[in-house]
């Protein structure tokens, strides 16, 4: 099997990346203004329909999972183990759990009783977490202090946290890091599993869209199957839900393996059978959009097949700007794409901030005003994150 391909780095796969958690900080910012037009927001989950914001988060888990056969193949041409590489997978998944079931404490606010209101607690863990996984230069000796320093932080706001109801630190959902988290175990262990055996990842990928049949309930209400299920039973002990997440990262997956097969055909064939692809994907939508509505709180099977072709289209328009050499205007914009997790913390720290020193958005800042800031929100994030890496601070897990 030639994983020549995978030995290179992707830059069309970063600015993928870089592009979508650009645009995620941008949507996520929408709660700040007001008379944002209803195309670029979340559509309701029963409204038969998907806006800007819909798009956003499942291409990211797109990119994610065009990214799994790059790094796994790394890991192997570096001489690691089967072993040591599901290690990494599973440590990896632990983190993103983590990190998302710290962010969805804070979202409901903290109790005056503890000491510290919900912004220092948004420093003190993000605080923490760059502790733990920030890339730390090599055989720095007070490596392992930091990270016990870290663990201490999020140890101490775990035990000392309490919503203003009383609830204790919980669970209650993983977050958007925990979506994403589970999607990659699933993904990354099916890979490293059937890596020489591509036919059987497609399987995966079936298997996948037949769960997601199952468990989503038809547009008139029904389901496919009533009542109780095994499918149901199995997908909660694998933590996919509908499978909707994972058939996103799949259908990223199987884009990197379809690219290395086709890699010594002509790019005119690669890109008529990319857009080939994404064209037969939005097919699939039309078709399953009679039984199912379009939602991305449902999970719904159309919202899957749509914006998997959309995906696949941005990646392929991206390989053409790369292959002509056309990425210069992506470079001041890169640290999204290599630094993705970095910048999705910058909100966290830079709300927190405001909250300190009573900063809100004015209300006259609404409507085109409104979008413009949240752009302007969204690029200073990836600034801060750049200047952050300059002076040795970034996260990876």
């Amino acid at each position: 099997m030639d994983n020549s391909l995978f030995s290179r780095r992707n830059a069309a796969i970063d600015m993928l990346r870089g592009l979508t958690m650009l645009l995620m900080v941008f949507v996520n910012d929408f709660w700040t203004v007001e008379g944002v037009p209803h195309f670029l927001e979340h559509f309701a989950a029963s409204e038969d329909g998907m806006g800007v914001s819909d798009v956003v988060f499942p291409m990211f888990l797109f990119a994610m999972g065009m990214s799994i056969p790059y790094a796994l193949e790394r890991r192997f041409a570096k001489g690691c183990s089967g072993e040591s590489t599901l290690g990494h997978i599973l440590s990896r998944t632990l983190a993103l759990l983590l990190m998302g079931v710290f962010i969805v404490n804070s979202e409901g606010g903290v109790d005056s009783t503890v000491g510290y209101g919900v912004n220092l607690y948004r420093v003190l863990m993000v605080v923490g977490f760059f502790l733990i996984w920030n890339v730390y230069p090599k055989g720095m000796r007070a490596r392992k202090w930091l990270q016990a320093s870290g663990i201490a932080v999020l140890v101490f706001l775990a035990l000392t946290f309490r919503t203003p109801d009383g609830g204790y630190f919980k669970a209650g959902w993983w977050g958007i890091l925990g979506l994403i988290g589970w999607a990659y175990c699933f993904c990354a262990t099916a890979y490293l599993l059937a890596r020489r055996k591509p036919a059987r990842l497609i399987a995966v990928w079936a298997c996948l869209i037949g769960v997601n049949m199952v468990l989503t309930d038809l547009r008139d209400g029904g389901s496919i199957i009533d009542g109780h299920t095994f499918i149901g039973d199995m997908a909660g002990v694998l933590r996919i839900g509908n499978a909707s997440s994972a058939i996103m990262a799949m259908g990223g997956v199987l884009l990197s393996l379809a690219e290395r097969k086709v890699c010594g055909k002509s790019g005119k064939v690669r890109i008529c059978l990319a857009f080939g692809t994404a064209a037969a994907l939005a097919a699939a939508a039309a078709v399953t959009h009679h039984w199912w509505i379009v939602s991305k709180l449902l999970g719904t099977l159309p919202w899957c097949m749509y914006v998997s072709a959309i995906s696949i289209a941005v990646y392929t328009l991206l390989r053409v700007l790369e292959s002509y050499g056309r990425t210069g205007w992506f470079r001041p914009l890169s640290p999204s794409g290599t630094a993705t997790l970095t910048v999705y913390m910058m909100p966290y720290i830079l709300y927190s901030i405001g909250g300190f020193i009573g900063l809100h958005t004015p209300l006259w800042a609404s409507g085109a005003i409104g979008l413009a800031k949240c752009a302007l929100f969204s690029l200073l994030c990836v600034a801060l994150t750049a200047l952050l890496g300059r002076i040795g601070l970034k996260l990876k897990i």
